[in-house]
């Protein structure tokens, strides 16, 4: 079992990274969020991994949280998830705000996520209610008015992935009026962008 692995990020395509080290390069899939926060190139970043073992491939997931990894390893357990929709759930929801609507029972936040319909909010919820303690963050929505730290923080990973200025002003200025939160934004600007460049 992999369980970290410290090394320079090479590589970024989400949802994947390649970090190397040593001289190897392992590929990782992360969740969205994890990309607000990689460092500057040249850094070495500490990954804590969940290999999950399949018959045609040996996959790593990286998370630059314990608690975010033990959310992961919490909804692995659910019958019907599996990595992805795991991975998809941590991409759409901070572990805190994952906390705040399974204490609430949110199943409208949770239908927001690809690939989860309402029958399976349900049950995630249901489970996850007994087996995720989380405390709840006491950060709100950041607004994303333009020259906040919401704006600056969504320019800053979405340069992180690679693209330009142009890009990036052209993303921003599609965002919805609401306040979102920074890992929202990101889905939502790397959609249009990925859809502008096909």
């Amino acid at each position: 079992m992999i369980g970290r692995l410290s090394g320079i990020v090479v590589h970024q395509a989400p949802p994947w990274i390649v970090v190397e080290v040593q001289g190897v390069g392992y590929e990782l899939e992360v969740p969205l969020g994890t990309f607000t926060r990689l460092p500057a190139q040249d850094v070495t970043v500490r990954f804590l991994t969940h290999l999950v073992v399949r018959e045609d491939a040996h996959l790593l997931y990286g998370f630059l949280e314990e608690e975010e990894r033990q959310a992961f390893r919490q909804l692995l357990k659910i019958s019907g998830v599996g990595p992805r929709l795991a991975l998809a759930v941590l991409s759409g929801l901070s572990v805190n705000a994952l906390g705040q609507a399974v204490e609430r029972q949110e199943v409208d936040l949770l239908t927001r996520i690809p690939g989860i319909g309402k029958k399976t909010a349900q049950r995630l919820l249901l489970e996850l209610k007994e087996k995720l303690i989380l405390s709840p963050s006491p950060e709100g929505p950041l607004p994303n008015s333009m020259g906040s730290t919401f704006t600056v923080e969504l320019a800053q990973a979405l340069g992180n992935l690679g693209y330009n200025e142009r890009e990036i002003q052209w993303a921003v200025k599609q965002l919805p009026a609401e306040d979102l939160t920074l890992e929202q934004g990101i889905r939502m600007t790397l959609g249009w962008l990925a859809r502008r460049e096909s």
